[in-house]
């Protein structure tokens, strides 16, 4: 689509500038609050947040020891939830009587909110990075291993039957047949647990740590600082989107055979 990204900054300068209005006295009349303090009081002020991000990175720079922190507990909870999930998915759909008996298992554990397990893992592994991770891991690990599950299982019955037919070896048919049918469903999970890595991490921060981009918002909030809160949410999506990203270009690059949207489109 033309101009795509230009429509997408128009919206972002939009919704700034909404923000900006909204949280400035003396700019428009307040229609929800007693007074133009109160807005400001509960969403913040986009300029201050704005002043505080860059007081953190280049003129107190104590930002990069909490992110580097919470960038570590997501990178891991993301790594080992994604490899865990890829593993245990390719290993029950490839055997039914694995899957038969742990099947009730699995569903059991899905359906628990795993944000209550934090106080567990708290208790096991410290307030230090290990508690975190082990949050990351079982938000990220579920998402994976469903998607890894469902793409291996659409394998084409005639490709599978093509294969053996020409010989293919177990371990050829797990490398050039069931990986490639499962990777398209792989990267669109990563995609989602990108996000739920942090998740992890910063719930697992809030819930007790000394340091974190978490920590700082729960200190924010105990003082009643929306523009810090708000600051430290900007600076978070901000990485979750680089991390993002840089799945992305790693999926564009490994399934370079699969056609874009704009090939389709032409074939």
């Amino acid at each position: 689509m033309k101009h795509l990204r230009l429509y997408q900054l128009a919206l972002l300068v939009a919704v700034l500038v909404f923000w900006y209005l909204m949280t400035t006295p003396g700019l428009i009349p307040p229609f929800m609050f007693e007074n133009d303090r109160q807005a400001a009081f509960f969403f913040g002020e986009p300029l201050v947040v704005a002043e505080r991000i860059g007081r953190w990175f280049f003129v107190e720079a104590d930002i990069y020891r909490h992110l580097w922190v919470t960038l570590v507990e997501t990178l891991l909870a993301f790594a080992i939830g994604a490899v865990l999930g890829l593993a245990c998915g390719l290993w029950l759909a490839l055997s039914p009587l694995a899957s038969a008996i742990l099947e009730p298992y699995i569903k059991a554990l899905n359906s628990m909110p795993r944000i209550i397990l934090a106080p567990i893992f708290a208790v096991w592994f410290g307030l230090g990075i290990g508690s975190k991770v082990a949050l990351g891991v079982t938000l990220v690990f579920f998402i994976v291993f469903f998607n890894v599950y469902q793409g291996v299982k659409e394998v084409s019955p005639v490709v599978l039957a093509n294969a053996r037919m020409l010989g293919a070896s177990p371990r050829q048919l797990l490398r050039h047949v069931y990986l490639p049918s499962a990777t398209s469903w792989v990267f669109s999970s990563l995609h989602t647990s990108v996000g739920l890595a942090f998740v992890g991490a910063v719930v697992g921060e809030y819930l007790g740590s000394s340091q974190g981009v978490g920590y700082l918002i729960l200190q924010a909030e105990g003082a009643f600082d929306i523009n810090t809160v708000m600051a430290g949410i900007v600076v978070l999506t901000a990485f979750a989107l680089v991390l993002d990203a840089l799945v992305g270009r790693i999926e564009r690059r490994l399934m370079k055979w699969q056609p874009r949207s704009g090939e389709t489109e032409r074939l």
